[in-house]
């Protein structure tokens, strides 16, 4: 591994402790370099190593809204400003165990909502990075880290990666612990990470102890007519697909757009509904400081049991559609966000591309497609719960299809 670019995790994980050790110097170097102008991270303060194991000596950041013992964790927010962690949660444990170095807290919108940080976007930082995993995306894209933590409530781990020209996944919901992580709507949010390429998202998963043996499909799903999205997502998109049929896999187009746009205005009854009453007292507490947050317990407060009910109840029912519908396509292509970063920082994005799968709570990635002189744009790639070896060997090859046309 080369220590000038030391933003590959797979080549990290075979590199020797040498070689570890002087990308994980790169990366401190680059911080200092780049983080005044992209302001990623909360909190830069290298942990000692605690074992060894595969990510022996990798550097991670993980997003504010995760505690972490000895270092910050503000959630996002000045009315916590100073607040520092007691213990590590369930997955900062778990990265430690296998040898990983916890470098710092990554920056994130206010309570992992709406409210927008003050990271850039690596790529154009006159755009956003996506939120709410605003920091950990940029960090990646930035090559300060391999390999950063985030969490997804909507779409705030595959839409900062589409953003930011990096890959982000969400595991199956549920797949690894939330003890820790500051909760928004418990029956949606899930841990999620970044890594540069997909490729390094496999070695990341293998490293975790997790199966990562799955075949490649030769039959992608995609939804027909196009979800509504901007021309430069469409064209690209669209592209991707001619791409993969060019390469010999099948396209199978399917009757999903409007499912998926009425699940996506499920997740936000759901989502609403369980943040009101969660952050609650915290808003009898502190009122419009809130900001953002402050609206969404006024207006989620107003949702009854009842509208709250049905919703989750045609989750249920559309989760059992797309489980038939995965036994004939496993992979489903969905573009990973409606476009690109939007201009400015008054807006992290719109999670409308995301929502849905993690209201099904089905493991999906967002990959980078090929763009010329424009700023990133993400494929996002969906599977059965539980599908993650099948759905991460595929998007590795896609990527290769993609890299190759």
């Amino acid at each position: 591994m080369s220590a000038s670019s030391p933003e590959r995790l797979a080549e990290w994980i075979s590199a020797s402790p040498d070689a570890r050790s002087r990308a994980f110097a790169k990366c401190l170097e680059t911080i200092t370099l780049k983080d005044p102008r992209i302001h990623a991270w909360v909190q830069i303060n290298p942990q000692s190593a605690t074992e060894t194991g595969p990510l022996s000596g990798i550097p991670f950041g993980a997003k504010d809204i995760i505690d972490t013992r000895g270092l910050v964790t503000e959630y996002g927010s000045a009315i916590y400003r100073g607040r520092v962690g007691v213990e590590d949660a369930d997955i900062i444990a778990e990265l430690k165990d296998r040898g990983a170095i916890l470098i710092g807290k990554t920056q994130t919108t206010a309570f992992a909502y709406m409210t927008p940080g003050p990271t850039r976007n690596p790529r154009n930082v006159e755009h956003t990075p996506g939120g709410s995993s605003s920091g950990s995306a940029a960090a990646v894209a930035a090559g300060m880290v391999p390999l950063a933590l985030g969490t997804q409530t909507k779409g705030s781990v595959l839409r900062p990666a589409s953003y930011c020209g990096v890959t982000g996944f969400k595991p199956t919901f549920g797949a690894f612990s939330m003890k820790g992580v500051l909760p928004f709507a418990k029956s949606l949010d899930t841990l999620g990470f970044f890594t540069h390429t997909p490729a390094d998202m496999r070695a990341l998963w293998r490293a975790l102890g997790r199966d990562s043996d799955g075949a490649e499909v030769s039959v992608l799903g995609a939804p027909s007519p196009t979800p509504t999205v901007e021309a430069p997502m469409a064209a690209a998109f669209n592209q991707a697909l001619v791409t993969m049929q060019q390469a010999g896999v099948s396209v199978r187009f399917i009757n999903i757009a409007a499912m998926l746009t009425k699940l996506a205005d499920a997740a936000h009854v759901v989502m609403s509904y369980e943040a009101a009453r969660f952050h609650q007292a915290r808003y009898e507490e502190h009122g419009d400081r809130l900001a953002d947050l402050a609206d969404l317990v006024q207006s989620g407060l107003q949702i009854p049991e009842s509208r709250y009910d049905g919703a989750r109840r045609h989750i249920d029912a559309c989760k059992q559609k797309m489980a038939e519908l995965y036994q004939y396509t496993p992979v489903i292509a969905v573009p990973a966000a409606t476009g690109t970063a939007p201009h400015g920082l008054g807006s992290t994005g719109d999670p409308a591309m995301n929502a849905p799968w993690t209201a099904l709570g089905m493991p999906a990635i967002s990959i980078p497609m090929p763009v010329e002189d424009e700023l990133p744009l993400g494929l996002q790639l969906t599977a059965a719960h539980g599908n993650e070896a099948l759905l991460l060997r595929t998007a590795e090859r896609v990527a290769e299809i993609m890299a190759a046309a």
